[in-house]
C-alpha cells in the first residue's frame, strides 16, 4: 500500500514534528512534507499555539521556494484539522492549494477533527490515506491523544534509585543518587512535559526548583505542588517566581485563609480538591482539572508516599526510572504502598527501552496495558 518513498517522506514529516517537542501544547506535535515530482516543494511543523499548523507552514514554504504545491502529495503526521480554532482549518487550505493526496500516520483524535478532516479532503477529490508510521506518531503524541479520549494528561513519574531500588536513605537524604548525565537527560522529559507535579514532603526535603535547565526550551512548564494542609515555607524555591506554580491543597480553612493569601500574593495560584478522606487532594480530579487547562503531558518527580498514591490510584501511566549502580539496602522504595498477598495482585510493567546513561540505566516502562488501551486513531474507512 506503501511505496519505500512515502516510508522516507514520512519519516521526514515526524523529524519535522519532533521540533516541536518543547513548543506545541496544547497542540499536537505535527511535521507536513509536500513532494511533487519526486522533490521535497516545502516542509513544516506546528507552531506554538495560535501559530500556524504543519500544513500552512509546508504550504508557505512552498511557495517562498518558488514552488506551486498544486498536485503535490502532502505528508501529514496527523490527519489535518478540519474546524476553527486560534488559526484555519488546515484541511481547507489543502484543498485550496489543490494538493492531489495526502497521506497521513493517524487520524485525529480530537473529537472536534477525528475522520472530519479526512472527509473534507476526499470530498473534494483528493485521495487519501492513513495508518503510514501510525505507532510512530502515536508516541509522537501520547500527552495529546491522552487528553483528547481520556480528558486527563499521560503522567510520567521520574524516579531516581539505586540498584536494589531505593530512592532515599531513612534521613530523606536523596541528593545525589544518580549521576550527572542522567539529571542532565532528566531535563529533557521536564522540558517536553506540560506540567511538573511534586509533594510537600519533596519540598521539605530537597527544597527543589522544578524549572528545565541546561536545555533549550522557549517555555518553563506550570508546576503543581500537592499540599493538602498549605505547609510550603514561604521561602521555598518553588515560589521563587520563574515559573507558573498551582498550589492544590484537600481544602481552604480558616486555619489556612491567611497562608493561602500570603502563597497568592507570591504569585502562587491555590486551589482545593479535598478527596474521599478531607486531608487529602483528590488526585484523580486533578489530572481531569489539568486535562481542562491544557496540559497534555504531566511530569511526577515525588516521593515514595505521593508516587505510592498516584500508582493505587491508577493516575500513572509510564514509569521513567534511573538506576544508579549502588546499593542503599534498608532504605526508602519507590511507592509507599502496601504488599500485595498474592502475586497475581502485583503491579505489573511493559518495558519500552532500557538505555545507559552515563553510569546509569535509564528504563521507560508502562504501566499495565495503558500502552495498547489508548488504541491508535484511524478513523472509519481511512486506509
Amino acid at each position: 500500500m506503501f511505496s519505500s518513498a512515502d516510508l522516507i517522506y514520512m519519516r521526514r514529516a515526524l523529524t519535522l514534528a519532533a521540533r516541536g517537542l518543547y513548543t506545541t501544547t496544547p497542540n499536537p506535535r505535527v511535521g507536513c512534507v509536500l513532494v511533487k515530482n519526486s522533490t521535497v516543494i516545502g516542509e513544516g511543523f506546528t507552531q506554538p499555539a495560535g501559530g500556524a499548523h504543519a500544513e500552512i507552514q509546508a504550504l508557505q514554504d512552498a511557495r517562498t521556494r518558488g514552488h506551486d504545491p498544486a498536485g503535490a502529495t502532502a505528508y501529514v503526521s496527523l490527519e489535518p484539522c478540519s474546524h476553527f480554532g486560534r488559526t484555519p482549518p488546515c484541511a481547507h487550505a489543502l484543498i485550496d492549494a489543490h494538493i492531489a493526496q495526502v497521506i497521513s500516520a493517524m487520524a485525529d483524535p480530537n473529537p472536534q477533527v477525528c475522520g472530519q478532516g479526512f472527509a473534507l479532503l476526499r470530498a473534494a477529490q483528493i485521495d487519501v490515506r492513513c495508518g503510514l508510521l501510525a505507532p510512530e506518531a502515536y508516541e509522537l503524541n501520547l500527552g495529546f491523544i491522552s487528553r483528547m479520549t481520556r480528558r486527563r494528561p499521560w503522567v510520567r513519574a521520574k524516579i531516581a534509585a539505586s540498584l536494589d531500588g531505593r530512592t532515599a536513605l531513612p534521613s530523606g537524604e536523596s541528593q545525589w543518587i544518580t549521576s550527572s548525565e542522567a539529571r542532565a537527560d532528566s531535563h529533557t522529559w521536564r522540558a517536553r512535559a506540560c506540567a511538573i507535579l511534586t509533594g510537600i514532603g519533596t519540598v521539605r526535603t530537597d527544597n527543589p526548583q522544578l524549572t528545565v535547565r541546561g536545555v533549550d526550551t522557549p517555555r518553563q512548564p506550570l508546576r503543581v505542588l500537592v499540599d493538602s494542609q498549605l505547609e510550603v515555607p514561604l521561602n521555598a524555591h518553588l515560589l521563587n517566581g520563574h515559573a507558573p506554580l498551582l498550589i492544590v491543597c484537600a481544602a481552604i480553612g480558616d486555619q489556612h485563609v491567611q497562608k493561602a493569601n500570603e502563597l497568592r500574593a507570591r504569585g502562587a495560584e491555590v486551589i482545593s480538591l479535598a478527596g474521599h478522606a478531607s486531608h487529602q487532594v483528590d488526585l484523580p480530579a486533578l489530572l481531569r482539572l489539568l486535562g481542562e487547562r491544557g496540559i497534555n503531558e504531566l511530569h511526577v518527580e515525588a516521593g515514595h508516599g505521593l508516587n505510592g498514591a498516584l500508582l493505587q490510584q491508577h493516575c500513572i501511566d509510564e514509569l521513567l526510572v534511573y538506576l544508579a549502580p549502588s546499593l542503599l539496602c534498608d532504605a526508602m522504595g519507590m511507592f509507599k504502598l502496601t504488599a500485595p498477598t498474592t502475586l497475581a495482585q502485583r503491579v505489573t510493567l511493559s518495558f519500552q527501552s532500557v538505555e545507559r546513561i552515563g553510569n546509569d540505566l535509564r528504563i521507560l516502562a508502562r504501566v499495565g496495558a495503558l500502552g495498547s488501551t489508548m488504541a491508535l486513531h484511524s478513523a472509519p474507512g481511512t486506509n
